[in-house]
């Protein structure tokens, strides 16, 4: 698998901050607004994604022999467009640019900005340690009061503190909020890492151990266009009912927020139902190898060497169909004007201002492999996403942007 330098160097770098405080949305859910960071330093936007998806396929491989340097698989650094929280460690707390990533379940400082020890501090005996395929960290596992917001407080968190990191210069960390499990390993004890959304529903804050997540698809570099319902979900952001899924069963896509989905272009089977992964790390569409081959020979997409998508003629546009994922009975369709990155980012990529390129990419290998697809942020910025850890299961509803034409 091709790689990128792992680094938040970037050619473009837009760091956002938190534009507005917390929404509370009812007694239970507290809403907080995330930064878009549109991060490319070259290459290709597929090259960008496809280090977070070597490690993905390496983990199982790795699982059988992991000891305390676990390898946990998600580089989150190089994606394209990732999404900036801004976390309060320690009291008085002091204010840390977090990656959030549902591909991952450690949350850890002390990348760019130190670590500061408090009066809530407490240094245990273990180590802790993650490779993110191409980039890592290793440090001590401390406990300290994690702010996310006023009202989303977690007194004795366990947190990571990088002593070494490498590829994310320009951000502090990772705010994990994957499942649980994905934390085995990485402690020298052992011991499993509660989530900070486990910990918020174990201590009582919040009365569901659910994370509701809301992007719009946008046309501008810098936008702050994300947010996080901590308890359960923000009903001004979706339109409709939401349908839930349960976590497949098929691994290694049930070690992370996997589902099972078929695939249609129109009337036409694209992939079948299989076993994949939902995950906000990871910028683009990506079908196994078979699938992308059929969507391609549908599209009439051919392979652009500058960007690393597919690049079709406007004649190519106009003729476009529904891309349909089914999940769980439920049809969710990807209109044309969803398929198609941005055309007034078309240069931020290396791509040419005139052309239209195709959000949808080969996964490398052919289904079958026990996670044949990841759904990235191309298709959630079209939907309203649920990640209820308590009742094993992932959910979908349509948005006001889901059929936008916005690109």
């Amino acid at each position: 698998m091709v790689q990128l330098s792992f680094t938040l160097i970037p050619a473009i770098l837009l760091a956002l901050r938190v534009a507005a405080g917390p929404v509370l949305v009812d007694e239970s859910v507290i809403t907080l607004d995330i930064s878009r960071r549109f991060n490319f330093t070259g290459g290709s936007v597929v090259q960008s994604d496809l280090a977070r998806i070597n490690s993905v396929k390496n983990r199982s491989a790795a699982k059988s022999g992991r000891d305390a340097r676990a390898v946990i698989s998600e580089p989150v650094d190089n994606q394209v467009v990732t999404y900036i929280a801004s976390v309060g460690v320690g009291s008085p707390a002091t204010s840390y640019d977090l990656i959030v990533d549902t591909g991952s379940s450690n949350t850890w400082v002390g990348a760019t900005k130190k670590y500061v020890v408090t009066s809530t501090s407490t240094k245990t005996t273990a180590r802790v340690s993650v490779s993110y395929g191409s980039g890592s960290f290793s440090g001590t596992e401390f406990t300290d009061q994690v702010t996310l917001a006023p009202g989303l407080v977690i007194p004795k968190q366990s947190i990571g503190v990088a002593s070494s990191s490498s590829g994310f210069s320009g951000t502090d960390g990772i705010l994990g909020i994957g499942p649980v499990d994905l934390t085995s390993g990485t402690l020298s004890t052992g011991q499993l890492v509660p989530t900070v959304t486990d910990n918020l529903f174990s201590q009582g804050t919040i009365t569901g151990n659910v994370v509701g997540i809301s992007f719009e698809p946008t046309t501008t570099e810098d936008d702050v266009n994300g947010s996080l319902a901590f308890g359960g979900t923000d009903s001004t952001k979706f339109t409709g009912s939401i349908a839930f899924t349960a976590v497949t069963s098929t691994s290694p896509a049930s070690e992370y927020w996997g589902i099972n989905q078929s695939v249609t272009y129109g009337s036409t089977s694209i992939l079948a139902s299989t076993a994949g992964i939902v995950d906000t790390g990871t910028t683009l569409i990506y079908l196994a190898t078979n699938g992308f081959t059929k969507y391609k020979s549908a599209t009439g997409g051919v392979a652009d060497a500058n960007t690393g998508l597919l690049r079709i003629t406007a004649t190519q546009f106009a003729a476009l169909q529904n891309l349909n994922f089914v999940i769980g009975g439920v049809t969710y369709a990807l209109t044309p004007n969803a398929q198609i990155w941005p055309r007034s980012l078309n240069t931020a990529i290396g791509g040419s201002a005139s052309s239209i390129y195709l959000v949808v990419a080969d996964w490398g290998s052919n289904s079958g492999q026990g996670l044949d697809f990841i759904n990235g942020y191309a298709f959630l910025e079209r939907f309203y996403s649920v990640f209820d850890t308590g009742n094993k299961r992932i959910g979908f509803a349509t948005t006001p942007f889901t059929t936008a034409a916005t690109n």
